[in-house]
């Protein structure tokens, strides 16, 4: 079982949160073309990231690096999601919380 960097694992969660969102809030059976457009900056600016594998949640990050309209939206989406993910996806939410702590 290969191990993902936590880079990647920050990804995959960024992108179970948008689908979800999109899906249940927004009522699309596919990614809308502004959800879509929020996961491609997201992962564009994970893949940056300076802090690498030591990175934390971007929550408790010293660093805001989302420009303050993405921002926005990034938490609009992880308001919604973020609860509701335990239910669908509880050890990937577990995980997350985890590295909260």
């Amino acid at each position: 079982m290969n191990k993902l960097s936590r880079i990647e694992e920050e990804k995959q969660t960024v992108e179970l949160m948008i689908q979800f969102y999109c899906r249940y809030k927004e009522g699309n059976h596919h990614l809308c073309k502004d959800c879509k457009k929020l996961l491609d900056y997201a992962h564009k600016r994970l893949s940056y990231c300076p802090f690498g594998e030591q990175k934390k949640t971007c929550r408790q990050c010293p660093m805001h690096c989302y420009t303050p309209q993405m921002k926005q939206k990034i938490k609009e989406v992880m308001r919604y999601a973020g609860p509701r993910m335990l239910w669908y996806r509880p050890i990937s939410t577990l995980k997350h919380l985890w590295r909260e702590r």
